[in-house]
């Protein structure tokens, strides 16, 4: 009985201070986004019209890396790092975003992210907007970077998650090796 009162304040501010009732950050287990300035090397990948080139990157752990994005197709494209079951999901985000009107063929409008239809902006942490560290959209005709330092050794993709594009190839490999 003497214990009670303490255990339980202890369990509440347990329970308060819980990931589930504070917003998310953004985090990774295979590394964080990082200033341009301090990459290592750049990395030039060209988004055609459901491809990129290379189709694999090798990258060694602790390296920061500078992707220069380059769009030469006609429709809107995404590079997005992550692994399968992480594109999984944001290929659903995307397809909301596309039904929403949001997201079109060639570029994004801005919305009010929290008035979209059939969005639980509670359990997914966040609204609908596109500005995940670990992505970018890049409009026909241009040019977009985004630089990463990879931490650890893991196998990733780099993909394109708008509606349709990673189910027609557009996904490579990335691998990160000690």
């Amino acid at each position: 009985m003497f214990l009670r009162k303490p255990l339980v304040l202890a369990a509440c501010l347990l329970a308060l201070s819980s990931p589930v009732w504070a917003s998310p950050a953004h985090t990774f287990d295979f590394g964080q986004p990082a200033p341009a300035a301090k990459a290592d090397r750049s990395v030039e990948v060209v988004m055609s019209d459901m491809s990129f080139a290379p189709k694999a990157i090798d990258i060694k752990a602790g390296e920061t890396i500078r992707f220069v994005l380059v769009n030469k197709g006609q429709l809107l494209h995404e590079f997005n790092l992550g692994n399968a079951a992480m594109h999984a999901r944001h290929q659903q985000e995307m397809l909301k975003m596309q039904q929403s009107g949001m997201l079109t063929p060639t570029g994004m409008k801005e919305m009010d992210h929290a008035a979209m239809p059939g969005m639980d902006h509670a359990s997914s942490g966040q609204g609908m907007k596109h500005d995940d560290p670990n992505s970018v959209l890049v409009e026909p005709g241009k040019t977009a970077e985004l630089t990463w330092t990879f931490t650890q050794a893991t196998s990733l993709e780099f993909a394109c998650n708008i509606p349709g594009h990673y189910q027609a190839g557009m996904v490579g490999t990335l691998t990160v090796s000690q």
